[in-house]
């Protein structure tokens, strides 16, 4: 196994279509994918199925998967190069240094699906629709810019939502069970590895689709303690 990931980690290296905490990418996108199409991030992306789908579903956008276990986006990596799809490309880096690779405005949408969803409550702020990761999105997002939330974990569902509500930030769809809406998109349709494991056994798949207001407050604490105290009533841990 070790060997394995060592394979993968050289690989990507030599990879056009990823990039390893590159500098002095902001603003330089458009000329990465050498046209002016929208941006999308895929966030936590994992193996990288949901940036490859969301490619070929839309071939007059660009897909940019992110997240920092080179190991797993190999797999995606590779399958794009080997399609080949111009419109799909991996950022290797911690979410949370996002904002340092993209200017003011230059991504049009960001989808985060299935990430983990650091279910205590002391790990709260390591969700990824957590006010700290949303201040990072406002950095790179245009005004109308949307975030798209898929996942398996009720939890984390619920805690997005509290967050929406908390923060003011303006919900444009909420779908518990996305699956038995037969209209749901094409994007919606992908599906990921993940998913397929059902870890958090709801045997539903929750999406939330938003979008931030002009500025997120800074009441993050009073957040904390709101969660310690709805897991406290319903026999949680916290740590």
């Amino acid at each position: 196994m070790a060997q394995k990931k060592l394979f993968r980690f050289a690989q990507i290296k030599s990879f056009s279509n990823v990039l390893e905490l590159p500098t002095n990418m902001q603003g330089q996108w458009h000329a990465h994918f050498n046209n002016n199409n929208p941006i999308i991030l895929e966030l936590a992306c994992g193996r990288g199925e949901y940036t490859v789908g969301l490619a070929q579903l839309y071939p007059h956008q660009n897909f940019i998967g992110v997240d920092i276990k080179g190991n797993r986006m190999y797999i995606g990596a590779k399958k794009a190069l080997e399609m080949p799809l111009n419109n799909a490309a991996f950022l290797r880096t911690p979410i949370e240094k996002i904002a340092d690779y993209f200017k003011e405005g230059e991504v049009n949408e960001i989808w985060i699906t299935f990430p983990d969803p650091q279910l205590r409550v002391s790990k709260a702020k390591k969700r990824l629709t957590h006010p700290r990761f949303l201040r990072q999105y406002q950095q790179i997002l245009p005004k109308d810019g949307v975030i798209h939330l898929k996942t398996d974990s009720p939890k984390l569902y619920e805690f997005t939502k509290l967050v929406i509500e908390r923060y003011g930030l303006i919900l444009l769809n909420d779908m518990d069970d996305a699956y038995k809406n037969v209209a749901i998109s094409e994007a919606l349709k992908i599906k990921t590895h993940y998913e397929s494991l059902d870890i958090a056994q709801s045997k539903k798949i929750h999406y939330l689709k938003f979008q931030l207001p002009p500025v997120i407050e800074n009441i993050d604490e009073a957040l904390q303690l709101e969660l310690i105290a709805l897991a406290a009533k319903e026999n949680e841990p916290t740590v």
